[in-house]
């Protein structure tokens, strides 16, 4: 029987298989050879099926954040700057880290289980034996589309987390819209949604490249697929918030700056 493999060591070893994979993505993807049958396919897995979950998510979230934070506003009489702490907070770090969260846990778990089953059943060795490569196969379609549509549900999420701050903040502290969505306006610059959307690019490919390098690293059978799928969703979870926090920290204080 072997000894069982010392789960920091074995983390760290499949982190720099990653992040090996990340920079193949990029060589493959200048190479220019895509198959865009397959990355429309993942589009649709990234987003319409992915759509509900992000929408209730969102509103909910922009709801409770807008109950909390009126209720000290109102009470010290800032009734103008309620829509501004919710610009500042949701707008800017919420929506984006929700919204990731979610994506990794039903599409980058996904990529996972996938490509694991196929490592396993040496379905990845049938692919070469076609002269396929996997990468330009498996891979690079499930990270365009990533790319591509988290941004796109970041600011469904947005937008849904905005209309329940209204509704919230209309609802129980009497909060008029329009002076809501004014100081949301006064506190959230153009530039604000920029980041947003080169947050949820960031996020993106941090699911699909971690979602996808777990299952290719998948060695054994059902039980380490599913184990591969369950650490490729808090791996992401890591990567989005650590990420998240050097992202927030070099562009929003440059721009305060």
């Amino acid at each position: 029987m072997q000894p069982k493999t010392n789960f920091e060591e074995y983390w760290i070893v499949r982190s720099f298989a990653a992040i090996l994979l990340f920079g193949q993505v990029w060589l493959h993807l200048l190479q220019g050879k895509t198959y865009y049958r397959k990355i429309m396919q993942h589009m649709v897995t990234a987003g319409p099926d992915s759509i509900s979950p992000v929408l209730l998510v969102g509103g909910f979230a922009g709801m409770i954040f807008t109950i909390q934070t009126a209720r000290e506003l109102v009470r010290f009489g800032a009734v103008d700057v309620v829509g501004g702490a919710f610009a500042l907070a949701f707008c800017r770090e919420l929506a984006p880290i929700l919204t990731a969260s979610i994506i990794a846990g039903q599409v980058g778990s996904a990529f996972a289980a996938e490509i694991g089953t196929m490592r396993v059943t040496e379905q990845i060795d049938a692919l070469y034996m076609l002269k396929t490569d996997p990468i330009d196969y498996l891979v690079l379609p499930r990270v365009i589309a990533c790319c591509l549509m988290m941004p796109l549900m970041t600011v469904f999420a947005l937008v849904m987390g905005i209309l329940g701050g209204v509704f919230a903040a209309w609802q129980f502290y009497e909060v008029a819209p329009e002076i809501f969505l004014e100081s949301v306006r006064d506190f959230l610059e153009p530039s604000d949604l920029f980041i947003i959307l080169l947050k949820g690019f960031i996020f993106g490919v941090l699911v699909a490249v971690i979602g996808c390098s777990w299952g290719l690293t998948t060695n054994g059978g059902a039980k380490e697929v599913g184990e591969s799928a369950t650490k490729a969703v808090v791996t992401s979870w890591l990567s989005i918030f650590i990420m998240d926090f050097f992202v927030s920290v070099l562009l929003f204080e440059r721009i305060d700056f």
